[in-house]
């Protein structure tokens, strides 16, 4: 394995690793009762990480803090936009 091929392991293993801390805080705010939508609908914890998937039409995920400007968390989202 070259030099290359180390580094890209190295950031692909950054990657999936604050992936799952951020996918763990979601579950700490469902817990607290801070419901997650993703698409408009209530997920599992399961399914969390499709947020972090990118689309072959070149779309991808992006989140709303639903009440963070009044300093109250009421709900996450997770919406598909599209880049072009």
């Amino acid at each position: 394995m070259n030099e290359r091929e180390k580094r890209q392991l190295e950031k692909e293993r950054r990657e999936k690793e604050q992936q799952r801390i951020f996918v763990e805080g979601l579950k700490k705010y469902r817990e607290r009762g801070i419901p997650i939508l993703i698409d408009g609908k209530e997920c599992p914890p399961e399914e969390y990480d499709k947020i972090f998937e990118l689309k072959e039409d070149g779309s991808f995920y992006m989140g709303d803090y639903i009440g963070a400007d009044t300093g109250r968390l009421m709900e996450i989202h997770f919406d598909r936009v599209y880049y072009k």
